[in-house]
């Protein structure tokens, strides 16, 4: 079992524990048992449960940031009179190859507002990619893969 499914039933005894199951008691719960897993791996001499904690966080943390300066951008796009939009069809060349890792991101990418994966192609090593504000094809492309594929890649692998 992964690391979070430990985490979150550890979390879900705890709150049974205390008989209530509440948003409190399982994040209280989620939190002690991030203690006892990493005391676990101190022990074991692992201590990759720290480094995959703090991926995960700078992963949500990253999401939620582009996901406010795109909403940003989209809605000046909006109420402005003049509209800046231009629209394209990028090819972005994948690193990724799992079914999940391909998923994730194709998600990641479809729910930032001014973006929509369309499709993957045959051989899946290509995702097709419709923005709403190409300013350069290039830059586009570099923004995908060091942001959003190269964290999936960190965040999964």
């Amino acid at each position: 079992m992964s690391a979070f499914g430990w985490l979150l039933g550890l979390a879900l005894v705890w709150a049974a524990a205390l008989g209530e199951i509440s948003l409190s008691n399982l994040v209280v719960g989620f939190v002690l048992g991030f203690v006892v897993l990493g005391a676990r791996s101190r022990l074991l001499g692992r201590r990759d449960h720290f480094a995959r904690a703090i991926r995960a966080v700078e992963f949500v943390a990253f999401f939620a940031l582009q996901l406010l300066l795109s909403s940003f951008r989209v809605a000046a796009d909006i109420v402005t009179p003049t509209h800046r939009g231009r629209p394209a069809i990028v090819a972005v060349p994948l690193d990724v190859e799992s079914d999940a890792e391909i998923t994730l991101l194709a998600n990641l990418i479809s729910l930032t507002p001014g973006s929509l994966c369309l499709d993957v192609s045959e051989d899946r090593r290509t995702l097709y990619v419709h923005v709403m504000f190409l300013d350069d094809v290039e830059e586009t492309r570099r923004e995908i893969k060091e942001g959003f594929e190269r964290r999936v890649l960190e965040l999964l692998r």
